[in-house]
């Protein structure tokens, strides 16, 4: 506390007449006027909540939590609770991981960064792009920073930005918050049967567009069929050819090197997270020409005074760390601890693990669409295509009344249209499935 004054702060130590100084400098009398807070929720010295001992709280807590529903997520749409091996959280929760921080010393966080290493080197492996970074908020803030690397990488003059016309909301809104700053516009173009209208596509395409984003597999679970194609209109156009997968899914489609894919994004979460509806854990990968422009952190590899194999991070690109004219992004923090889990993960499943646990979510999604397809007023799946972990599906009654019919028998399934329902395999066990299916049969005959 600095001097005196004993309504300081030992993070703000200021005494009364430096903060007089300072208020009259602002033109305002009291540090309340530097607030608008509304009277409904403004902090009146009393929280009106009862004292209780622990083992009263704890029952009440227990009675508030007891109201919750119980209900099997068949949702996906982004969020998918696979099965997480019990080590993950064991490794993931000693304390020299959980106390960490961001790596800035090397000396004392050669475990973690190592980590982070091997986790930048799995998505090097699946995606076939030389460079990722160790981490982003998620994936709707990872396509945000495709786009404003690509305003930044792109050669010639350019503004348009092209997405599908399904995209996940929270994705679309948070890459119009990342162009709001810019010359940049977010359009749409068409899906054609779920995937994507090529046709449609090549008549939007022009040299004005800067940056192409597509998806595999697409927010309705199909997989893409024309990402070499996608990626000549892009290449044949000079734009940035961006493509939205996962982890799991990297493990046995396409990679995204291979069909001429310049930057991936997408949600790593997928492994070592269970469901959460908000925290995720954004991929970046791209190729070693834009290595200078890629957000956040990037782990590397070298070597100590005595030749032993060392790690730090080695770029790290954050108005916090250089000229602010040269940072490419403002990332405060990042997901380290997540992809830590995310590493453990991957690791403890094996290269065959991934690919198996990849192919049951393209079978056992095939298998439920045929067992609802065989209920009369029921069409499943919607698009006559390949699918994986999750699928729409036609029904000839009104969807909201039999999704909330579901919710009652203790499932829970998105409604997407008037008379149409998605649901997700992933994580859901099979014996939760059959009775899924009955479920289902009751509601709609």
């Amino acid at each position: 506390m600095h001097g005196s004054d004993a309504t300081g702060s030992p993070y703000a130590p200021h005494t009364t007449e430096e903060r007089s100084r300072m208020l009259e400098a602002i033109g305002v009398e009291t540090v309340d006027d530097l607030f608008d807070i509304p009277t409904a929720v403004e902090f009146d010295d009393a929280f009106g909540i009862d004292s209780r001992s622990e083992q009263e709280t704890r029952r009440l807590v227990r009675s508030i939590l007891g109201r919750n529903d119980t209900l099997t997520e068949l949702l996906g749409r982004g969020h998918y609770g696979y099965y997480i091996p019990s080590l993950v959280n064991h490794l993931a929760d000693r304390s020299e991981f959980l106390t960490s921080y961001t790596q800035y010393q090397p000396e004392v966080s050669q475990g973690f960064l190592q980590v982070l290493f091997e986790y930048q080197s799995l998505l090097v492996e699946l995606t076939g792009l030389e460079i990722a970074n160790c981490s982003m908020y998620d994936a709707a803030t990872a396509l945000g920073e495709a786009a404003t690397l690509a305003e930044r990488v792109r050669e010639t003059s350019g503004h348009r930005v092209l997405v599908p016309d399904r995209l996940l909301e929270g994705r679309r809104s948070t890459l119009e918050n990342y162009v709001a700053g810019t010359d940049l516009v977010v359009e749409e173009y068409p899906l054609d049967d779920g995937v994507v209208d090529l046709e449609g596509l090549e008549g939007m395409v022009d040299e004005d567009v800067v940056m192409l984003y597509a998806e595999n597999p697409t927010v309705r679970g199909t997989i893409e069929e024309g990402l070499e194609s996608i990626g000549d209109l892009a290449t044949a156009h000079d734009a940035l050819y961006v493509l939205g997968s996962d982890p799991i899914a990297l493990s046995l489609l396409q990679r995204p090197a291979d069909v001429g894919a310049d930057v991936v994004v997408g949600d790593a979460s997928v492994l070592g997270l269970p469901t959460s509806y908000g925290m995720g854990l954004g991929l970046f990968a791209t190729r070693e020409d834009f290595l200078r422009q890629v957000p956040g952190r990037l782990v590397g590899a070298s070597e100590d005074a005595t030749d032993r194999r060392a790690y730090t991070l080695t770029l790290q690109t954050r108005e916090q760390h250089i000229r602010r004219e040269r940072a490419t992004s403002n990332i405060c923090t990042n997901q380290a601890w997540v992809a830590l889990r995310t590493a453990i993960h991957a690791a403890s499943l094996g290269p065959h693990g991934m690919v198996d646990l990849a192919k049951r979510g393209v079978t056992r999604a095939e298998d439920l669409a045929e067992r609802l397809d065989e209920l009369t007023g029921v069409t499943a799946p919607v698009h006559d295509r390949r699918h994986f972990r999750e699928f729409v599906a036609h029904v000839d009654q009104p969807a909201a009344p039999i999704a909330e019919d579901l919710e009652h028998r203790g499932f829970a399934v998105h409604v997407v249209g008037e008379h149409e329902i998605q649901m997700c395999v992933a994580g859901v066990s099979d014996a939760k499935l059959e009775r899924f299916v009955a479920a289902f049969k009751e509601v709609v005959q």
